[in-house]
């Protein structure tokens, strides 16, 4: 019988620290008649009550690779006068299958306790200002849905994309990323082949109806 290295057992400790409950909402009460690929402008309020009303709130670890779970995820796209914030994770991100990648969204899981007396607009501004350095005012508004099952990250998240309009552009990353700078949406598309697959997605939204 072998026992665990130190460095294994480091590891582990490592990822169960890491390890928290999260939303989550089943795959077939999200798509009833099944799923569909893409983003679409779709009523967020009947989405919102689907989650009140069939929400779970389960160990990461264990919905991590389980694509009968959907995990809730907020994208938050940040333009100012018709630029966009675009990204680049660091190669360290805790997201592995994301590292390196450019992106136009800042997105992340929500805990119970993120809503607890709040609404999911109240999360992602706050998740906004704790990923990016940004003082001054913007305007939220829902979007669209974005579904895409072409891949390991899609399968088990679902997301709902929030534009934020900002009226300064002094804006700087911090947290998980590695740059940010605004970019007017046409010159976005030199580096699409090179963003993470919702920011292809949201890219190719933004085109059609900007």
């Amino acid at each position: 019988m072998n026992c665990p290295t130190k460095t294994q057992e480091t590891k582990k400790q490592t990822s169960l620290k890491k390890d928290e409950k999260i939303l989550v909402v089943k795959r077939t009460a999200l798509f009833p008649d099944g799923a569909w690929h893409g983003m679409k402008s779709v009523p967020f309020n009947e989405y919102l009550e689907i989650i009140k009303k069939k929400q779970l709130f389960m160990w990461r670890s264990q919905v991590e690779e389980d694509p009968q779970y959907k995990q809730i995820i907020p994208y938050l796209v940040f333009t100012y006068h018709g630029s966009y914030f675009l990204m680049q994770r660091k190669s360290t991100s805790s997201e592995k299958r994301l590292s390196n990648k450019f992106s136009l969204g800042i997105g992340g899981h929500i805990r119970q306790e993120d809503l607890h007396g709040k609404t999911i607009f109240d999360w992602a501004e706050r998740e906004f200002h704790e990923e990016i350095e940004y003082h001054d005012t913007f305007t939220i508004q829902p979007l669209g849905i974005l579904n895409d099952d072409s891949n390991a990250v899609g399968k088990v998240h679902i997301g709902f994309i929030f534009l934020l309009d900002g009226n300064s552009n002094k804006i700087k990353i911090k947290s998980e990323l590695k740059q940010g700078n605004l970019v007017p949406l046409a010159k976005c598309r030199k580096y699409v082949d090179r963003m993470e697959s919702w920011s292809q997605i949201v890219f190719a939204f933004l085109n059609k109806t900007v």
